[in-house]
């Protein structure tokens, strides 16, 4: 049997470089390659609380949903809460550039890139979640939803509700607007929802959502205006434990998709992403729904003193907010008198 000539490790090597990127993986691991299918992440401001937290539960409807329709194998989504991907304003660039592919956050963050979009954080603007729903269903959303993917290349693939309405956590009782004098209450940043909280009389202090614990701690904030299980999670109460009832945001909670990541994604498996996304939004909605108030009930049994307020002084005081929002933005305006004429 002939000898068979010996190749050095060398050679091999100088081989191996002069071949096409690709050309040395084995029929096996091209195999394992494909059937990995496509991976995505999904970016979350808010902590890993499989019930009081809106990304984590979004992110469980959404598994189960790709599950059901056959697609778990195809379709990979790995989950990033607590601003693990960076704070908001700097993930809702990424998702416009296509580095991160999904993201679950308020309206309020969007308009930071598409200013159009803000008019979803006029106080007092909706009157309920059910009645913001049947809104965008009569036509109110397609407009904005247009307008993200034009003017940020973002899909919203999503309406849901965030987990009840804003209201504000402060360290002193607020019963009236004169209450709020003075106060510094954290605000998202973005300019609308900053403008509202000034209107009702607060100090509006806008600072970013993974910075909200220790600034209550040092004592550099005085509160903050957010839904009852989302102070609830992040354990706002620890430090503020008056929580007046302000409700003067009904805002929505939105599944953004880049459209980069849409682009790229199998044709054949799009559609049935898309339908899982939607079928966990609707999931998300009712969720938020049933844990508002029992979320209201345990903040109650940590310490903190929830008022119902008389809201009709501070409408009053907001309500100039949206005809300069419509002056400043006339495109507006048919989407807000969609809004205001539909029933509750």
């Amino acid at each position: 049997m002939p000898k068979q000539p010996t190749v050095s490790r060398r050679s091999l090597l100088r081989h191996a470089a002069a071949l096409p990127a690709g050309a040395l993986m084995a029929p096996a691991l091209v195999g394992r390659a494909r059937a990995a299918g496509m991976k995505m992440r999904l970016s979350s401001s808010q902590p890993d609380d499989p019930k009081y937290a809106n990304g984590r539960v979004y992110y469980d409807f959404l598994q189960a949903s790709l599950k059901d329709n056959g697609l778990a194998e195809q379709i990979s989504v790995q989950f990033f809460p607590a601003n693990q991907l960076g704070q908001e304003i700097d993930v809702i660039n990424s998702v416009k550039l296509g580095v991160v592919d999904l993201m679950v956050s308020g309206t309020s963050i969007s308009a930071n890139l598409v200013p159009l979009i803000g008019l979803c954080d006029l106080g007092y603007l909706f009157q309920s979640f059910p009645q913001q729903t049947k809104a965008f269903d009569a036509g109110a959303a397609k407009p904005l939803e247009d307008a993200l993917l034009k003017g940020a290349n973002i899909h919203v693939i999503g309406w849901a509700y965030n987990f009840g309405a804003r209201s504000v956590l402060a360290r002193k009782a607020v019963h009236t607007p004169e209450d709020l004098n003075g106060l510094k209450i954290r605000t998202l940043p973005n300019p609308v929802i900053t403008e509202c909280l000034r209107l009702m009389g607060a100090a509006a202090t806008p600072l970013a959502f993974g910075e909200i614990y220790t600034a209550l701690q040092a004592g550099v904030l005085d509160g903050l205006e957010h839904d009852p299980p989302t102070i609830l999670a992040s354990k706002f109460y620890e430090t503020a434990k008056f929580y007046s009832l302000t409700e003067h945001n009904f805002s929505p909670l939105v599944t953004y998709f880049s459209d980069m990541t849409f682009k790229r994604m199998d044709p054949k498996l799009r559609e049935g992403f898309l339908d899982a996304a939607q079928k966990a939004a609707l999931k998300t909605r009712a969720h938020g729904l049933a844990v508002e108030k029992e979320a209201l009930t345990v903040l109650q049994k940590n310490g903190v003193t929830v008022i119902d307020i008389d809201r009709a002084p501070f409408r009053a005081r907001v309500a100039p907010q949206t005809d300069a929002f419509i002056a400043k933005m006339p495109e507006s305006k048919p989407i807000i008198e969609k809004i205001r004429a539909t029933p509750a």
